[in-house]
């Protein structure tokens, strides 16, 4: 068995910094080495407890902070989220991603959660949850209960943090991540792009999945939706070419993870997604909606997967 690569600042900023066209070549024959050709994995994510969060991350249009618009909404019911689910892979997709707007999972919650999860897996989905912060103990239930995934975002570089949330600390969600390792569930973690940070910084967060014991079996690259009332929403967009090079680089620096085109395809035209799919991404979030924002219709996500002759796994 190879040994894994520990990767330093330096060298992942020269593979940041290639040429290009030699990037994403490079890339590309990393991708092919380890997944199927002309496919990709569909995911559907669902707000199963929607506003309301005691945090202040400045992207969120869910804490309670800001002016947003977001109506709190209560935690699901069991067989609703089951429904939708249903739903969801009845149109192609195979992981269920469910999210509740927490600062983390409360016990009184457990049962009900273990439920959900026992439900959705029972139709034969892969099960992914974010429910902010867990325990050990927590995670060890989670995992109990048929717990795939659990999604928990470092978001930016250790050094960048800090301008983007303030309720929390980087360490805590290191530690959580840790907890749902331990439990032997894997760990979907990436973060966003766009929210005022360097390509430095971008850099530097890859680097920081790539040199985890493990690196997560997921890997979620969010574009910035700025949306009013929230601290970003006057961000200037980050630069195309720059969000490609993300892409890429997570491919070249965790080869075996699946690279997830998440957050902000609705403002991406079809030739960009095109090209993060060719610089590594295989998967997508499928469905009008991603928590509470919005995401591209299914008719058109279908047409471009058609053109691009990309199958859904």
């Amino acid at each position: 068995m190879n040994k894994k690569r520990h990767w330093t600042f330096k060298a992942a900023k020269a593979v940041f910094e290639m040429p290009f066209m030699e990037l994403i070549h490079k890339a590309q024959k990393v991708h092919l080495k380890h997944f199927k050709k002309n496919s990709i994995q569909v995911s559907t994510l669902l707000s199963i407890k929607t506003g309301g969060c005691p945090e202040d991350c400045a992207y969120c249009p869910q804490s309670a902070r800001y002016k947003t618009g977001v109506q709190m909404e209560a935690l699901m019911d069991v067989s609703d989220v089951v429904q939708a689910a249903t739903k969801a892979k009845e149109n192609g997709s195979t992981r269920f991603c469910m999210g509740a707007a927490w600062r983390g999972l409360h016990d009184r919650n457990m049962e009900k959660i273990c439920e959900m999860v026992k439900g959705v897996k029972g139709l034969g989905l892969e099960t992914c949850m974010t429910l902010g912060l867990l325990t050990s103990a927590q995670a060890q239930k989670l995992k109990e209960a048929g717990l795939d995934f659990y999604n928990h975002n470092i978001d930016t570089s250790p050094e960048f943090y800090a301008q983007v949330i303030t309720t929390r600390t980087f360490q805590d969600r290191l530690n959580t991540i840790e907890a749902v390792k331990k439990a032997g569930m894997k760990v979907c973690c990436g973060g966003i792009m766009g929210m005022g940070e360097t390509n430095e910084d971008r850099v530097k967060m890859l680097v920081t999945l790539a040199n985890l014991d493990e690196s997560p079996e997921s890997v979620p690259i969010n574009k910035l939706i700025r949306i009013p009332g929230t601290p970003l929403q006057n961000q200037d967009a980050i630069d195309p070419f720059d969000f490609i090079r993300v892409i890429a680089l997570a491919r070249i620096l965790m080869p075996t993870s699946y690279v997830r085109l998440s957050a902000g395809r609705e403002d991406m035209s079809d030739e960009l997604q095109a090209l993060c799919f060719i610089a590594g991404a295989n998967s997508i979030f499928y469905g009008e909606k991603l928590l509470t924002a919005n995401n591209p219709i299914p008719e058109r996500d279908e047409s471009l997967l058609q053109r691009l002759n990309l199958q859904k796994i």
